[in-house]
């Protein structure tokens, strides 16, 4: 393991942690800061620049990352993220992208390990086409096709299938108007004796059955994917690009 992460990752792990919409507040980087023991020489700039110029500042000062990674491991406790798992995961994916190419990752536990490294953009880029030319040969619905993006591929494939399963319920939200998440909203758009959204005529006790199947195979999914206290799984589930298509279609 190399002693110094380069400008360039710096740079694309300041910008994960210090996102505008997705991540820390300039709180919480003040408290981190002073917890992995990184001099905060303030400056002028955004969130992500702070961070960028005191973690390589600190790393040069010490001649190793060491400050990096307890910055990283810290802010990264789920802990933290109780009252708001979404920004947890959110922030976790970004970072993820970040130290894909530094041969790094934070599971869902926030604990930092090795994996396989991404050496370039086009990497990622060439398993987001992979993907998506097998699904166009299976006949994938275009609203999937769309997830089949390099920013999601650039850590696994997990994080494809998490975004495509998280539009399935922004659909739902929008074409019902029904503003819930998981079963309640799945309840809510395919059951009952009135349903709002039909996957068929439902005038027969066949077809009523089978928008009952579809909206279990919805909690399914949700259970496993989109739900942050199922994302255990995730662990021990290293995904395939295999994986990923059979869960598309």
């Amino acid at each position: 393991m190399s002693d110094f992460f380069s400008e360039d990752q710096v740079e694309a792990i300041a910008k994960a942690l210090g996102d505008t919409n997705l991540g820390l507040s300039n709180t919480e980087i003040d408290t981190l800061l002073q917890q992995s023991r990184i001099h905060d020489d303030h400056g002028p700039g955004t969130k992500w620049q702070r961070l960028r110029m005191n973690m390589w500042n600190q790393q040069v000062r010490d001649g190793h990352r060491l400050s990096i990674l307890a910055f990283i491991r810290k802010s990264m406790k789920p802990a933290r993220y109780i009252q708001n798992p979404e920004k947890f995961l959110a922030l976790k994916h970004n970072l993820n992208i970040a130290l894909a190419f530094c041969g790094m990752e934070v599971d869902d536990t926030g604990t930092l390990s090795l994996t396989n490294k991404i050496h370039t953009l086009s990497e990622a880029e060439r398993r987001a086409n992979e993907l998506r030319e097998d699904l166009s040969l299976r006949k994938i619905h275009e609203d999937v096709l769309s997830f089949c993006k390099s920013e999601y591929l650039a850590d696994d494939y997990f994080h494809a299938v998490l975004e495509a399963v998280k539009s399935v319920f922004d659909k739902m939200r929008r074409l019902s108007g029904i503003d819930k998440d998981g079963s309640e909203l799945i309840d809510a758009c395919f059951c009952g004796k009135a349903p709002l959204l039909f996957i068929n005529a439902h005038s027969t006790e066949t077809e009523r059955m089978e928008q009952r199947g579809f909206s279990s195979l919805l909690k399914g999914i949700y259970g496993t994917f989109r739900n942050p206290t199922a994302h255990e799984a995730r662990i021990k589930w290293p995904m395939t690009k295999e994986d990923a298509e059979d869960i598309y279609q």
